[in-house]
């Protein structure tokens, strides 16, 4: 896939600093991958983080303070043209599209998937609601489930059952997202719980953010974070199919991601106090926690993915016969 723009360098120190402002803790993970996979994985995400940017005129997830008069369902109509022009060899003058062209051409990641994950930005621009929890799954898999499938092929995973379990490990993440940030998502309009649950609750959509409500929250929040434990035992799983460095990494951005769950369970109704995160010592107990998960004996399962566990099908053009 031939394309313009900056040199490999340039584009490996741009993605390299959109990574670390704007998440410490896949930045933390990203350090343990052997150098090639890191530059395909800091690449991917430079791209992603480009485009959450874009659909909510925002710069690393914060407020830039220009207003843009485009609407949000007309940027991501862009970002897709943007995005298909890139698959296709433009030159592209974005350095985030020139990373997901240098993705896309070393390590065979069909546009479908990217399309799949531009999908997730458009049902925030239509501000869709969610009735039923398979719903917000299926939100899950277009905003982070097929990220991981994506990162998992950046790695070298090419059969269904790796891809699978790595769609696994974005839901579970995107479920403890959503339990984190329940309270800030809902005060500007976008809400990810299930009516079906809010009813349940007895908790009217427009009072989520409401701090009379925290108990209520909390109840949710505790349903989301359970929500998401299967999915990480799947992923988990998954892990020994890949290269050990790849393996280190992904088994040390879980132990970080779902100890941020746990903090948000215990913390209760005072988990939107503040944002919930984790200190660089814990980090650095997961980096060891999963130095002994990726180097010890190798324990693929050879048991079935839980038949009860949501999935979404994966594109043909991800999967190898």
């Amino acid at each position: 896939m031939p394309g313009g723009g900056k040199a490999p360098a340039d584009l490996g120190r741009t993605a390299e600093a959109t990574i670390a402002r704007g998440s410490k803790s896949f930045a933390a993970a990203a350090r343990l991958f052997d150098p090639g996979t890191r530059q395909g994985a800091i690449m991917l995400y430079a791209w992603c983080r480009h485009c959450d940017d874009v659909v909510d005129d925002q710069e690393l997830g914060h407020r830039t303070g220009l207003a843009d008069a485009t609407a949000p369902i007309d940027r991501v109509a862009m970002l897709e043209d943007r995005t298909r022009r890139a698959f296709a060899g433009e030159a592209m003058a974005e350095p985030a599209f020139q990373a997901l062209q240098q993705v896309a051409s070393r390590h065979d990641v069909p546009l479908a998937l990217a399309l799949e994950h531009l999908d997730g930005f458009r049902m925030d621009a239509e501000a869709r609601r969610y009735e039923r929890f398979e719903e917000v799954l299926d939100y899950c898999h277009h905003v982070a489930g097929v990220v991981g499938v994506m990162m998992a092929r950046v790695m070298g995973a090419r059969d269904a059952a790796t891809l699978v379990r790595a769609a696994d490990l974005g839901l579970a993440f995107q479920l403890t997202n959503i339990a984190r940030d329940i309270v800030p998502d809902a005060a500007v309009g976008r809400v990810y719980l299930p009516a079906d649950w809010l009813a349940e609750a007895g908790l009217p959509r427009d009072e989520i953010a409401n701090p009379d409500n925290r108990e209520r929250v909390a109840s949710l929040a505790r349903r989301l974070v359970a929500a998401a434990e299967p999915y990480y035992a799947s992923a988990r799983i998954g892990i020994d199919a890949l290269p050990r460095r790849s393996a280190w990494a992904v088994a040390t951005a879980l132990g970080v991601y779902r100890e941020i769950g746990l903090r948000v369970v215990a913390a209760g109704p005072r988990a939107w106090d503040g944002r919930v995160s984790t200190s660089r010592s814990d980090k650095l107990g997961h980096v060891a926690t999963g130095a002994v998960t990726a180097f010890g004996p190798r324990r693929r399962a050879s048991s079935r993915r839980d038949e009860r566990l949501w999935t979404h099908a994966l594109p043909a053009s991800s999967v190898e016969p």
